[in-house]
């Protein structure tokens, strides 16, 4: 069977939901998530493998959380292990080539214009801009640097010291709104109710201790070093975290006093329908040249090559094809049915 380009993820669509709080309490960075501004604040559920529930699990817990007021969003992750090591000191530096905790943010749900952030156990940061997911012909912008972006790490045991009793490291990050949101339409940070795409990864290599020193594991028959875990909170179903389809949902609420309900919309369960017939495309154009016209077509590929963990099926709608020799767009209407839901064969998905 061909390889496929872009591959349909191993799950179906069931992103985690979080209520993010409004800050109540005054806030110092320190890196420790054990101080009265995280008390209101719910972990995240423990990190899955990319892949999905059906890889085994992580060897090491990891959590996150999350407040917010009216300029900043506040994370904060603990990585429980004791494998604390860093080594990359530059700024946009690779930072993954370490251990380290990433955080992708995208404002507006279209799977474009998006955010990461990359920091190590050091406190050594990468900042990114995503125009568009790699898989989609993206390219980062490196030199991206979000303004007012402040972080600290803490560390319960020694960094680079593999005898010493390391139990944790625990990550801040302050992230200014009105550093993420110069391309939405209004510019503006969220309010109440209003929810963005987050998801966060760990990148965990194997080690082993030699003469006093981690060193990452290798393969002994090649030589070549073992692949990093990647373990995040919202399983993307590949191995790729650039599927911001599938991340999960924050939703910016009150304080944690007000019980609010948060509750997924039904245009985005339509855009997960619209995004099944978008892997279905390029895999035709992949193995014919074109694109199809015909959802028979299209529903035909995801039966093929969809991974059995994926629901192979689109929900029953009115959906319409419009393509041409090198571009395609899908239409469904809306819940309310005033609108359309569109997606391009550039991966953007809309409501217009």
């Amino acid at each position: 069977m061909k390889p496929i380009r872009i591959p349909i993820p191993a799950v179906d669509f069931n992103p985690p939901v979080y209520c993010c709080h409004r800050a109540a309490k005054p806030f110092h960075l320190d890196g420790r998530l054990d101080k009265p501004f995280w008390e209101d604040a719910p972990f995240t559920g423990a990190f899955l493998d990319v892949e999905g529930e059906h890889m085994p699990n992580p060897r090491f817990p990891t959590q996150a959380k999350m407040l917010w007021d009216d300029e900043n969003l506040y994370i904060g992750a603990r990585l429980e292990g004791n494998e604390i090591w860093g080594c990359v000191g530059n700024r946009d530096d690779i930072i993954f080539q370490d251990n380290d905790f990433e955080i992708f943010i995208d404002p507006d749900s279209d799977t474009q214009h998006y955010y990461e952030i990359e920091i190590n156990v050091l406190n050594t940061i990468w900042d990114l801009f995503l125009p568009a997911a790699y898989r989609d012909n993206g390219s980062a912008v490196n030199g991206y640097d979000i303004h007012g972006l402040r972080t600290a790490v803490y560390v319960d045991g020694c960094v680079n010291k593999p005898s010493a009793s390391n139990r944790s490291w625990s990550v801040e990050a302050v992230i200014p709104f009105a550093a993420i949101t110069e391309c939405l339409p209004r510019k503006r940070a969220p309010g109440n109710g209003e929810y963005y795409r987050i998801n966060f990864s760990r990148v965990q290599w194997k080690t082993d201790v030699k003469d006093g020193k981690y060193q990452k594991r290798t393969d002994p028959l090649t030589g070549q070093l073992l692949p990093e875990d990647n373990w995040v909170w919202a399983p993307t179903g590949v191995i790729n975290i650039h599927y911001p389809e599938l991340w999960a949902f924050v939703f910016f609420t009150g304080t944690a006093k007000e019980s609010p309900s948060c509750l997924i919309p039904e245009d985005e369960y339509r855009k997960w329908e619209l995004r099944k017939l978008y892997y279905a495309q390029h895999i035709f154009m992949d193995l014919n040249g074109h694109y199809s016209n015909y959802l028979e077509e299209l529903t035909d590929i995801l039966k093929k090559y969809a991974p059995s963990h994926h629901n192979r099926t689109v929900k029953p709608l009115p959906y319409r094809i419009e393509t041409t020799s090198h571009t395609f767009e899908i239409f469904c209407p809306s819940s309310g049915g005033k609108k359309n839901i569109l997606i391009y064969s550039s991966g953007k998905v809309e409501v217009r």
